[in-house]
């Protein structure tokens, strides 16, 4: 079947061992064939979703000096309102036709990562619109406690102990994204894709996307199928971190989004990272003799600054000044 697969995670919420052995394997099945699958029966609500949704159209529809005041060319540790065109995922086109915004872990100045000068470490900065703060922390924290039961599950897949994942997630560097793409009418050039092809660098994306559609994963035959927006689902997949971890036993897939034609689109990826001193290494059950480790080891913070400075023109910029 040319579709992803859409599991039901419900189980993953009781203390029935067998049906967690069951979702784990399909999970397991979805990311060593696709890397991608929708996910459903998880505990965030529709009317979560819809606030958070209305928050992000309410924060776009701003002006551009409003959202500038947030810029997150201005922010050492990459947060805050990325304006049209301030990345570039595929090389070989035009930067992409969206605007974002992106939040982490909060942490306050005084905390001892930030004194530090840590990459990636430090306060959000939110925009000044009523209720956007509370509610975009708490989806945050909520998305993050999603992601690590995913995680939980895939453990029993890889031969590693539960609490794996778990333990390194302590302060993690995951992102919370709201994204708008504007209309493709709207395009420099006819190149000029909402997002271009590319592959995550965490370890594991959920996003929520809303009605308009448009993203797209290439499949092992290397064609484009759509990954159409179903209500009450997540689309979850693979990013590089954990595809090096499982030593390519899990597959971290190109895609890319289209913009639509004559309307906006709204999407609100969560990025699942460890921990920054996290090491990504090869992990014992997933390497042998004739199948060894294919990649060096690195840490969450190294992995993802290198990727940041092939994406952000603004990052490249800032480590050159370093």
């Amino acid at each position: 079947m040319n579709t992803l697969p859409i599991i039901d995670i419900t189980p993953l919420y009781s203390t029935d061992e067998q049906a967690w052995q069951t979702v784990a394997g399909q999970i397991d099945s979805a990311c060593r064939e696709w890397g991608f699958f929708y996910i459903k029966g998880h505990p965030i609500s529709a009317e979560r979703i819809e606030a958070v949704q209305s928050q992000a159209r309410a924060f776009f529809a701003q002006a551009p000096a409003q959202k500038l005041k947030i810029d997150i060319t201005q922010s050492r540790h990459h947060r805050g309102y990325g304006a049209v065109a301030t990345e570039q995922l595929d090389p070989s086109l035009p930067s992409d036709l969206k605007e974002t915004f992106d939040m982490g872990l909060h942490l306050p100045a005084d905390h001892p990562d930030v004194l530090a000068g840590k990459p990636l470490r430090g306060p959000n900065r939110h925009p000044e619109l009523p209720g956007w703060q509370a509610l975009m922390e708490q989806h945050y924290q909520d998305m993050q406690a999603l992601a690590q039961t995913l995680l939980r599950s895939m453990t029993l897949a890889l031969g590693i102990e539960r609490d794996f994942f778990d333990q390194r997630f302590k302060d993690p560097v995951s992102v919370l994204r709201m994204i708008h793409y504007p209309p493709r009418a709207t395009a420099s050039s006819a190149e000029q894709q909402g997002a271009g092809a590319h592959t995550d660098y965490g370890c594991v994306t959920l996003l929520c996307q809303d009605a308009a559609g448009g993203l797209q994963v290439r499949d092992v035959r290397g064609q484009s199928i759509d990954a159409p927006p179903i209500a009450g689902t997540f689309v979850v997949n693979i990013g590089d971190m954990m595809a090096r971890w499982s030593n390519d036993r899990y597959v971290s897939t190109p895609h890319r989004v289209i913009s639509p034609l004559g309307m906006d689109r709204y999407s609100m990826p969560f990025f699942a990272e460890p921990h920054p001193d996290t090491l990504i290494e090869c992990l014992p059950g997933c390497q042998s003799e004739s199948h060894p480790a294919r990649y060096p080891v690195t840490t969450c913070a190294e992995f993802l600054l290198s990727r940041f400075a092939d994406t952000y023109a603004y990052r490249r910029e800032q480590e050159a000044e370093v």
